[in-house]
């Protein structure tokens, strides 16, 4: 049985976590102890997704999860195919924050979003960033690191130049090229599916 403690962490990174290791041992029973119940929800569901059977037991500081792969977990190794798109995957970046209300809040959730899209197979083939996330691009931005693994993954990272002009931030991209809006539309129609945050 192999042990990780997720404790001191917010999701998603315990679900992240989790699933890694859910990948990597496939045929191993698992213990994995979060912080509180939004966690352990969070983890059962991803069980349940990946053919795990889960149980939680309330501990001190958080719960102790115990997950338990179904038999031909290991053959399996990892969810049930998806249908997918005929296309690529597209994302549409409209702003510098997901959702609205609390603009923190959505900046925080956009952060989290872009950070699991690492997570996902296959990546997506294009981000593209208009408006004012063109922020998340340019010096000083929290998720350059993120953006730069995406790039580096092979997602075409794009930004467009009339929003980093009016924005004053052009001389400031950090990650991907500069692009236009024929470009942006013609991304988006050849896409299989775009998603927009």
């Amino acid at each position: 049985m192999l042990e990780f403690d997720y404790r001191g962490h917010a999701c998603p990174y315990p679900v992240i976590e989790t699933r890694k290791q859910m990948l990597a041992n496939a045929a191993d029973k698992l213990t994995v102890l979060v912080d509180d119940d939004v966690c352990r929800d969070n983890v059962t569901r991803l069980a349940g997704k990946m053919g795990y059977q889960a149980t939680a037991v309330a501990i001190p500081d958080g719960y102790r999860m115990e997950l338990l792969p179904s038999a031909g977990q290991a053959e399996a190794a990892g969810p049930a195919p998806q249908t997918a798109a005929i296309g690529a995957t597209v994302i549409y970046c409209g702003s510098d924050r997901m959702g609205s209300g609390d603009d923190d809040l959505g900046r925080v959730l956009l952060k989290n979003f872009l950070m699991t899209q690492l997570e996902i197979d296959p990546l997506p083939a294009a981000i593209l960033f208009v408006n004012s996330a063109i922020h998340l691009v340019c010096s000083g931005s929290e998720v350059l690191e993120t953006l730069e693994a995406l790039k580096t993954a092979g997602v075409d990272i794009a930004s467009c130049g009339l929003c980093l002009d009016f924005y004053h931030r052009k001389d400031q991209l950090k990650v991907g090229r500069i692009t236009n809006m024929l470009d942006i539309v013609d991304i988006q129609h050849q896409a299989g599916r775009v998603i927009a945050p």
